[in-house]
């Protein structure tokens, strides 16, 4: 099977920007991504890096620019083999997660994210495409189904937590256990809970 991690290295996470600075955006991006890698790591996988521009780690790397869906669906037209795709902002996935993932049935596994995107799958089918726009994950089950297979998801918190807005930051800092949550106590990023909801700060 390949793994694939999609990282934008160019402006990541710009939502954060009430929280943090571009400089500090791309440094927790980097830092995610690394959490991610550990993780996969740990399951025994050798995943590469599909970056949007080049950046310097200890493994594969592939650059390109293009639109994500364009990059992605050639990888998947040119397998011979199943693929995995798992996002780089996954900060709160563990082996565990990973491995269900990976252990599924199915001729296409998704990892459903909160607000309907799809956060990692593993197509197994050779006609399965994606579609990462709007309610990404309807999209999924319907193109995977569409090309006569099967669907299986996965119902994991952690998977299906993805950090792109402040508040996910909270998720991080309550139930992260790797280098994202260190990274954001080392910031200055604090819980706070207001109106009873859990959020962060920044004195």
């Amino acid at each position: 099977m390949r793994v694939v991690v999609p990282f934008s290295a160019t402006e990541p996470k710009t939502r954060l920007a009430p929280v943090l600075d571009a400089d500090e955006r791309r440094a927790f991006a980097r830092v995610m991504l690394a959490d991610v890698l550990d993780a996969l790591d740990a399951v025994g996988v050798d995943p590469a890096v599909l970056a949007t521009e080049a950046i310097d780690l200890n493994r594969p790397v592939t650059v390109d620019d293009r639109p994500l869906d364009a990059a992605i669906n050639d990888l998947l037209a040119a397998s011979a083999e199943s693929v995995a795709v798992v996002m780089a902002d996954l900060a709160l996935a563990t082996p565990d997660a990973l491995d269900r993932l990976f252990a599924a049935e199915g001729d296409v596994v998704l990892a459903p994210g909160r607000g309907g995107g799809t956060n990692a799958f593993v197509a197994r089918h050779p006609d399965f495409r994606v579609d990462y726009h709007d309610a990404s994950i309807r999209d999924h089950r319907r193109i995977a189904r569409d090309a006569g297979g099967t669907v299986t998801e996965i119902d994991s918190y952690r998977l299906s937590t993805d950090v792109d807005e402040p508040a996910d930051l909270a998720e991080v800092l309550l139930h992260g256990e790797g280098r994202a949550a260190d990274w954001l106590r080392g910031a200055g990023v604090q819980l706070t809970v207001a109106d009873g909801r859990t959020t962060v700060e920044r004195p």
